[in-house]
């Protein structure tokens, strides 16, 4: 059902800060860098960092699971007393992305790529 966790996003308040920080931890430039979105990639991992983050309800890093069906994960989810938190959206070029907390307040976040 899944291909893994891949990605983690967290919430920032401070990008250039951030930005600062994941540097020194990665060791690496980001391979996306807009005042809305700054993104990662090192060692098969996506990190991004999200100034909106905390606008949007985020109180902490988000993993996101890839999923092959996001609305049939979604549906699941949901249907096995999940919490909706952010519904399918585009996030740019295809990819979808969809948040849901759990029983217990974690967040569990959903990610779709477009096919290729």
């Amino acid at each position: 059902m899944t291909a893994g966790l891949k990605t983690i996003i967290y919430p920032v308040k401070d990008l250039d800060r951030a930005k600062a920080l994941f540097k020194a931890l990665l060791g690496v430039e980001p391979y996306a860098d807009e005042p809305y979105y700054v993104g990662y990639k090192d060692a098969g991992q996506d990190v991004g960092l999200d100034p909106n983050g905390h606008a949007q309800g985020l109180t902490g890093p988000v993993p996101y699971w890839h999923v092959s069906d996001i609305r049939a994960t979604l549906a699941a989810l949901l249907a096995a007393g999940a919490e909706p938190l952010q519904d399918v959206r585009d996030v740019g070029g295809g990819r979808l992305i969809a948040s849901v907390k759990d029983a217990d307040g974690n967040l569990v976040g959903l990610l779709q790529d477009p096919e290729a």
